[in-house]
């Protein structure tokens, strides 16, 4: 998705974090917890994929993460920091985040609302030409430059995804996190995506369904099932036949891509089996 020689280093932190989950646990009320306890890290410039069936707790995990939800127990910490005791505008310089549920667009244009991903390093009123050429440089990354004077609403659903990402790229963050940014993308667009997140230099968590795709881009795989992790580890250790025959109920073929020798999936239910 480079187009124009652009380099995907230009729009990440120079400092990857670490993330670390110590006995982690999130819930409503004094009910059971809906995620957690989990303790895990991933190391700077890592990506782990986080992937499970729905009501697995993957998106109120993420929520723990870019600090909107704070945690019942444990903490979840940056570089050996716990992100409730750091400034709001701190933890917003460092993290950015992709998500499912957009905002409004405010009758916002393309180019405005990526440029308010550099709203978190500005310390006051004004835009100088390095923050135009910015602009301008993540939205060719894009591939979004013929977009830019559009209102957001009138543009499809994935092509809203990808403005999304490109503010989250303007921030220039240490940890990158993404709830199923592969939504409503073509093959291509995922596939770009995907790659262009496995080439910054920053350490990224991204939600994803297609146990595909995550085997096939991420250096690590979350497992979740049930609040809690079902496996850990690089994909052809977590997304095992057992592993995900227990977790999502359907069997699975697994080989090496003839292409590119990432693991491979193919899922089939068992009453599939051709005698």
């Amino acid at each position: 998705m480079a187009s124009g020689g652009i380099s995907a280093d230009r729009f990440t932190g120079a400092h990857p974090a670490r993330l670390e989950l110590i006995d982690l646990s999130w819930g409503v009320g004094l009910g059971d917890p809906i995620v957690g306890p989990l303790s895990l890290a991933v190391e700077p410039g890592q990506m782990l994929a986080l992937v499970g069936p729905n009501g697995a707790g993957k998106s109120s995990l993420l929520r723990c993460l870019y600090r909107y939800h704070r945690p019942s127990t444990g903490m979840v910490r940056l570089d050996g920091q716990d992100i409730w005791s750091l400034p709001g505008k701190a933890v917003a310089r460092r993290i950015a985040t992709v998500l499912q549920e957009q905002a409004s667009d405010f009758g916002l244009t393309v180019a405005e609302i990526v440029e308010l991903g550099l709203t978190p390093h500005r310390g006051g009123w004004g835009t100088d030409r390095g923050d135009y050429d910015s602009v301008e440089a993540v939205l060719d990354l894009m591939e979004l430059t013929h977009l830019a004077p559009r209102d957001l609403a009138t543009l499809s659903g994935g092509e809203r995804q990808r403005v999304m990402i490109a503010r989250a790229l303007l921030q220039k963050p240490d940890l990158l996190i993404l709830d199923e940014p592969t939504n409503h993308l073509d093959i291509r667009h995922q596939l770009e995506v995907l790659d262009l997140l496995g080439r910054l230099a920053c350490t990224v968590i991204v939600s994803l369904h297609d146990l595909a795709l995550a085997s096939a881009h991420a250096d690590r795989v979350l497992l979740l099932d049930g609040g809690r992790v079902a496996a850990l580890g690089a994909p052809a250790e977590a997304l095992t036949q057992s592993t995900i025959r227990a977790a999502f109920a359907v069997e699975t073929l697994l080989d090496a891509h003839p292409a590119t020798g990432r693991p491979r999936l193919s899922f089939y239910l068992p009453n599939q089996i051709q005698e």
